[in-house]
């Protein structure tokens, strides 16, 4: 008879053997567990110190906005304030002449007034002439600028409109005429302004002169 192999039975899975598996894998979940704890702590300490840094960041910013700012509206204020003293000095350099200048061109005036305002019967202002001249029959309203643009020029004939309306409300039919001036001015403002019908007064050393172009009929209103 042939030899036979005898072997031994093959143990199956025993209550051992599972439980055993059970606690490996539960070991290595909670390993899982501690690291994924550890891990997403690391990352809210991450984010949380980012948060803080943008957070001053942001502030740092804030301050530097606020404080550019105060600074802008400061500077606006001594420009503005500048300004208004060039004016001022610019209505003091026009004023002492503007009498003689005009009534050597036949106008007559014999009043001249500065900062004359105008409101309407509602007592609403609408209006202020930085020089004006008058006789019995013309009002001649001069804005001074330091520097004369096309804008100026065309607020100034929205103020002679105004004036215009001004005066029939309150039975003034006496010619309106209008002028401007600047210490700067280019020749294309002044040709524009000479267009609208404006006298162009400019500096001429200590004093001023009249710019009268060939062929130019001041505007009446």
């Amino acid at each position: 008879m042939p030899e036979e192999t005898i072997r031994e039975p093959e143990m199956g899975l025993t209550f051992e053997k599972v439980w055993a598996m059970f606690q490996e894998t539960d070991r290595k979940m909670q390993e899982m567990s501690l690291q994924t704890d550890r891990k997403m702590q690391e990352m809210s300490l991450q984010t949380d110190r980012i948060v803080q840094e943008t957070a001053l960041q942001m502030k740092e910013t804030d301050r530097i906005v606020q404080e550019t700012a105060l600074q802008m509206k400061e500077t606006d204020r001594k420009i503005s304030k500048l300004g208004s003293k060039l004016g001022d000095l610019i209505e003091e350099m026009i004023f002492p002449n503007i009498l003689e200048k005009f009534n050597h061109l036949g106008y007559g005036f014999g009043r001249v007034g500065t900062n004359v305002r105008y409101r309407n019967s509602r007592g609403e202002y609408i209006a202020e002439v930085d020089i004006l001249l008058e006789n019995g029959d013309v009002v001649l309203a001069v804005k001074v600028k330091t520097t004369l643009t096309d804008a100026d020029v065309r607020d100034h004939l929205r103020r002679m409109e105004k004036l215009r309306v001004y005066g029939d409300e309150h039975g003034d039919k006496r010619k309106l005429l209008g002028a401007v001036a600047g210490a700067v001015a280019s020749k294309e403002v002044k040709d524009f302004a000479a267009k609208s019908g404006f006298f162009v007064l400019e500096q001429s050393g200590d004093t001023i002169k009249i710019s009268v172009p060939k062929g130019f009929k001041p505007r009446e209103w």
